[in-house]
């Protein structure tokens, strides 16, 4: 039928505009007068443009503090959850013929997606491990993403046997063959795991407000959270208030939510070419 594909590019046209129109909005409310936004008046287009919500995000220094804190808790955690679910997928990919307790360890992992020890025991444990007010505190709980395990298990299993095989022949051991084969034809899940650690990362704000004793070691949306509910005016200079008086609270959440998705944004291009591989392959057998 010469009438689908302009019927079916519509519809996708369509319903791509309807899921960024959200975005839009936002940027748009975020480059608008403090006026125009609470008026409600701004749909899709900015209205007044002014850089006020952003000159004044810009000259908070808590906020470039919280983006890198943000940025390191990415560089750490993002390379230790694909590092760990590298070393924890391959055995458990195995036949129990091959890793005589694979099925214990695997419904020990498999159990912790249902059950939780609880928020109290949670703090607890992290505190007597020192962990409070630290880095380590946001990146070592979720070290091992029980989900990104089992997804990439799955993977390794639709590897073919043969090349394996054809590995130990050569005399190549179990972590040479993981280095070696595995993990190189297993790069369009790897990237794909790799965005959802990173996404999870960036997105994550109840433990910073939970686990950072002080404000300075807030992660971004922590400090997004707070930012606009904890004002405080005693310690603004002239120049912040006058800043203030050109900006709301709808103004100025837009445009930290606008710069808090960015880097995001930014990254997505390089990985989106590995998604469709990483999510379909090893899903056809046969």
């Amino acid at each position: 039928m010469e009438w689908f594909p302009w019927v079916n590019g519509t519809f996708l046209i369509v319903l791509s505009f309807l899921c960024i129109m959200p975005l839009i909005h936002i940027i748009a409310v975020s480059f608008s007068s403090s006026a125009a936004a609470s008026a409600g008046f701004v749909k899709l287009w900015p209205v007044d443009f002014t850089f006020a919500s952003y000159k004044y995000t810009a000259s908070r220094g808590e906020f470039w503090q919280a983006m890198l804190v943000s940025l390191t808790r990415i560089g750490i955690g993002t390379p230790l959850n694909l590092l760990l679910t590298i070393l924890v997928a391959y055995p458990l990919s195995k036949e129990s013929s091959a890793f005589r307790l694979r099925s214990v360890y695997a419904w020990l992992f498999f159990l912790t997606m249902l059950f939780h020890g609880g928020l109290i025991p949670w703090y607890t444990t992290l505190k007597e491990y020192g962990l409070l007010n630290s880095i380590w505190a946001l990146v070592l709980p979720g070290a091992v993403p029980v989900f990104s395990v089992v997804l990439l298990l799955n993977f390794f299993r639709a590897t073919p046997k043969e090349l394996e095989e054809a590995a130990f022949i050569d005399g190549a051991s179990h972590w040479k063959t993981m280095w070696t084969i595995f993990v190189p034809i297993s790069k369009p899940a790897l990237a794909t795991l790799a965005l959802f650690s990173l996404v999870e990362h960036w997105n994550s704000w109840f433990d910073g407000l939970l686990l950072m004793g002080s404000p300075s070691n807030y992660p971004l949306q922590s400090y997004i959270q707070t930012i606009v509910i904890q004002q405080s005016l005693s310690n603004m200079s002239r120049d912040e208030l006058l800043n203030l008086a050109l900006i709301s609270d709808r103004t100025l959440k837009s445009s930290q939510i606008f710069l808090g998705s960015l880097p995001i944004m930014l990254a997505y291009p390089f990985l989106q070419k590995y998604f469709v591989k990483g999510i379909v392959l090893g899903s056809v057998k046969g």
